[in-house]
């Protein structure tokens, strides 16, 4: 590595779902990763096994910690404690443990680890894989700069890092943005289902649905420092059809059920730190 190129990290990562695979994706596309050895028992996406940077293994023995930057933790919360007893066995205390768990608060893996560990939460979502992700952090003050600009660069390549200080907001974070994704791809469903019952075929209707979404969506990243109020404002001409459709949606019936939404994913993830 010349003096000017970019720092890359050897990591391990614990886990290979949707979420893991995602972040894994998005940091070899970033041209972030040094090495990453990643332990799933099952086996994982083609694209992954044969990337030269990335080496699947089933055992935690057989994962190399010595130089290791991170251990991302990527498992399930409910199988989080095994993980855990097994994991303190090898890991350095100079390793970043960063969780993407819900749920699962710094003090537990503080607890089930090392006291003496540096741990960062984090709640990624799965837009992360193509860099388009919402990504909310959290770890102690004693911190060591280094793994905060560690975690900064892992999480700004794959989209937008932001730190809060305050650990309890993480389950907010949790029930909007990291859930988040599931309610759009749900209202772009609804909204493909209403076309179809008004007349549509179902392929035109999933097909003017989906690029709805994706059009808007891609508007509000262009116009990011203009509120979605405004957005939805110019899209409204003053007793048109829009005009007709949005008197129904602001009848408070939907803000009603999207603050129920997001208080019941706040409440499991509450309920996952137990």
């Amino acid at each position: 590595m010349t003096q000017n190129s970019p720092r890359k990290y050897n990591i391990a990562v614990i886990g290979c779902g949707k979420m893991g695979s995602a972040l894994i994706h998005g940091w070899v596309n970033a041209d972030l990763i040094n090495r990453a050895e990643i332990l799933d028992p099952n086996e994982i996406d083609d694209s992954l096994t044969s990337h030269p940077d990335l080496f699947h293994v089933k055992l935690m023995e057989s994962i190399s910690f010595d130089d290791l930057d991170a251990v991302i933790l990527a498992v399930k919360p409910q199988i989080m404690e095994g993980v855990c007893a097994e994991l303190k066995k090898y890991v350095s205390l100079e390793t970043a443990i960063i969780s993407i768990a819900a749920g699962k608060k710094s003090t537990y893996f503080l607890e089930n680890i090392s006291l003496d560990s540096y741990v960062i939460r984090c709640m990624p979502n799965t837009p992360a894989a193509i860099g388009k992700g919402a990504n909310v952090l959290y770890a102690s003050n004693t911190l060591p700069a280094h793994h905060k600009d560690m975690a900064e660069r892992l999480f700004n390549a794959v989209g937008h890092a932001h730190w809060v200080e305050d650990e309890s907001l993480m389950d907010a974070v949790t029930a909007l943005s990291g859930s988040g994704p599931a309610y759009v791809f749900y209202m772009m469903e609804a909204m493909t289902q209403a076309g179809i019952n008004c007349g549509l075929s179902e392929e035109l209707a999933t097909a003017l649905a989906r690029q709805t979404v994706i059009g808007a969506s891609s508007l509000a990243e262009v116009e990011s420092d203009t509120p979605a109020s405004i957005l939805r404002q110019n899209v409204t001409s003053p007793n048109g059809t829009t005009q007709a459709a949005i008197d129904v949606l602001m009848n408070g019936e939907l803000q009603d059920v999207m603050t129920r939404t997001l208080k019941a994913a706040q409440a499991r993830s509450i309920e996952l730190s137990d």
